[in-house]
């Protein structure tokens, strides 16, 4: 069926997109001697809330074990990228931060994917907004399917309202347009359904 190879060029092409960010992340872990999901983790360090930096949020926020992402926390903590800062009212617990170390390799590779972000800038603003309500609509039924964690995005946020092709955020008591439409909020409220 014609459906079934546009499907299926389709999952090429990402897969050919996940590899290109791949192949840019290795790059850059080779540069710094921490490996890709060490610098997503200082990435992340660096532009989340306090709140989200425990190993329980970032092994949801990565699809990963705890074990995996404490053994990586704990390289860099060795490398004095990360310090920890124990909850005062449970010893047990601990969040994140970056040192000043740390806050320069998150500088130095957050540009890692300034060629994709060059790739997408040959687009129009309106083939980017289509783009990305897509991209969204792809994200959220991964994440329907239990392929992908809980997203903080627009579409599993309570204050999110659809009407037709009309976007709504009631936290900020505007109309989105789509490339208003987020991926990652900090604001995020979760429906009380997920």
């Amino acid at each position: 069926m014609e459906t079934d190879r546009v499907n299926l060029k389709i999952i090429n092409g990402l897969e050919r997109i996940s590899k290109a960010f791949r192949v840019l992340l290795w790059k850059e872990s080779k540069l710094y001697k921490i490996s890709p999901i060490q610098i997503q983790l200082l990435l992340f360090c660096g532009t989340h809330k306090k709140e989200a930096l425990k190993v329980s949020f970032l092994a949801k926020e990565f699809d990963l074990t705890k074990a995996t992402v404490s053994d990586s926390i704990k390289v860099l903590l060795k490398k004095e990228l990360l310090v920890k800062k124990i909850d005062p009212k449970d010893s047990r617990s601990f969040t994140v931060q970056l040192t000043k170390q740390g806050k320069e390799i998150a500088a130095k590779t957050s540009g890692f994917t300034s060629v994709l972000n060059e790739s997408i800038d040959a687009f129009s603003e309106i083939e980017k907004g289509v783009f990305l309500e897509q991209l969204i609509q792809l994200i959220y039924q991964l994440n329907q399917k239990d392929v992908i964690a809980t997203q903080r995005m627009c579409l599993t946020c309570f204050n999110y309202k659809k009407d037709g092709n009309s976007h709504y955020c009631n936290l900020m008591k505007k109309e989105l347009k789509k490339p208003d439409l987020r991926i990652d909020c900090n604001e995020h409220q979760i429906l009380q359904d997920e």
